[in-house]
């Protein structure tokens, strides 16, 4: 038996792993037949469903929630059907497992391939997102890996209803429950443990706040891929088109503000300051966004509040926006450089030159010309789902899908050769 700091959790990770090795062999047609009863589990369940998730949002009020925290954790019909919208587009996606990469044959007539595996037992830390639970257990079931979920107190009641609809859907089809399992019961305890059960566990993925995040990957033996907070920043260019200056940066900001690919501070060419600013500030305004600008955005758009030097790595997750005026496309970039998480940015510019240096010279994981930020999402990337979208630069980078949730083995057929 592998060796563990685990002793609560210690037999959910033994099954997982045991269900892992089933389902690293679990044919293509018997994952989508699962994820078809999932898909028809979730419509059929709505009502149960949303009755726990309203017992959540009750005691989240109760507790001091922010908007930003109660809108991720609500769900409703239009929520639900998307969830399972999702996971029947996950099921008609190209199964990653056994894929090839790369080949070849040596001269001496050995072949080398290289193919893709799945991981074998995911676990993830998130905060009040049930619609993790639902994309999640999908995108590990369809690239063959056991998933272990710790979703937190403040959807227990919601992740408590999905995941034994889940688990009943993958039993239908004869595949193990515990390909889905969840450790709530336990608390921070269990969180802690997930955290240190190296051997159990191949990979751990945290999703929510940057403080959840910095303590999964400080604390934790197991590795991690890092999915990051979103300090987001979109520039707009001197040459911008102002329609789209005021769509882009109103849709970025306002379409929901409460996800990490939302817009939260703008940066302005001194230049189309004047010419810009009015408008795009405008509209967020009607809106209901509070703007916390610098000096030079009051002196245009005197309803701003005087921004702080906090207020430009602050993730808002509601309905704020830091504003700058900046002298230039590189002191744009030098901005970004200072202040970003490395999630995305975007240019708005006619000028393809700067629009060819900004791609090249931003280093974060999701770059766009002429777009709103919105789009850095794995369902909007075709992925169906996204296990999260990661920052770091190491396995993986931006939304991640199914390949993403898979490593490679080499695999080697000869006829009796030997090396000389």
């Amino acid at each position: 038996m592998l060796q563990t700091d685990s002793p609560q959790i210690t037999p959910i990770l033994e099954a997982a792993r045991t269900a892992a090795r089933t389902l690293a062999t679990t044919s293509t047609g018997l994952k989508n037949q699962a994820l078809h009863g999932i898909a028809a589990a979730l419509r059929g369940s709505a009502a149960e469903i949303l009755a726990a998730n309203t017992l959540d949002l009750a005691a989240g009020t109760h507790n001091g929630l922010s908007e930003g925290m109660l809108d991720r954790l609500s769900l409703d019909e239009a929520r639900i059907n998307a969830l399972a919208d999702a996971v029947l587009e996950i099921s008609l996606l190209t199964d990653p497992v056994g894929e090839v990469v790369r080949g070849s044959s040596l001269p001496n007539g050995v072949r080398i391939s290289q193919v893709r595996v799945p991981f074998g037992v995911v676990g993830v830390i998130y905060e009040a997102r049930p619609n993790v639970t639902v994309d999640i257990a999908a995108i590990a079931l369809k690239s063959g890996n056991a998933v272990v979920l710790r979703g937190g107190s403040a959807a227990e009641n919601t992740n408590r209803v999905l995941v034994t609809l889940l688990q009943a859907a993958i039993r239908q089809v004869g595949l193990p429950e515990a390909c889905v399992q969840t450790i709530d019961p336990f608390g921070r305890t269990g969180a802690t443990e997930l955290m240190q059960a190296r051997g159990l566990v191949d990979v751990l993925i945290p999703r929510g706040s940057a403080g959840l995040i910095r303590a999964v990957v400080t604390q934790s033996t197991v590795p991690v891929i890092e999915t990051g907070a979103g300090v987001v920043h979109i520039f707009v260019d001197e040459s911008a088109n102002p329609e789209w200056a005021v769509d882009i940066v109103h849709n970025s900001k306002v379409h929901r503000p409460s996800v990490c690919n939302a817009l939260e501070t703008l940066l302005v060419h001194e230049a189309a300051a004047a010419r810009l600013l009015p408008a795009v500030l405008a509209k967020l305004t009607e809106s209901g966004v509070t703007l916390h600008g610098d000096d030079r955005v009051r002196e245009i758009f005197p309803a701003a509040v005087p921004a702080t030097e906090e207020d430009w790595s602050t993730e808002y997750m509601g309905l704020e926006l830091a504003v700058a005026v900046v002298d230039s496309l590189d002191d744009a970039i030098a901005h970004i450089r200072r202040y970003s998480t490395g999630h995305t940015e975007s240019i708005i510019t006619n000028d393809i030159v700067n629009a060819d240096r900004f791609l090249g010279e931003v280093d974060s994981a999701a770059v766009m010309v002429n777009a709103s930020t919105r789009f850095t999402d794995g369902g909007e990337f075709g992925f169906g789902a996204e296990v999260g979208i990661s920052t770091q630069k190491l396995h993986a980078r931006g939304p991640m899908g199914l390949p993403e949730l898979t490593s490679t083995k080499w695999i080697v057929r000869g006829s009796g050769q030997v090396r000389a």
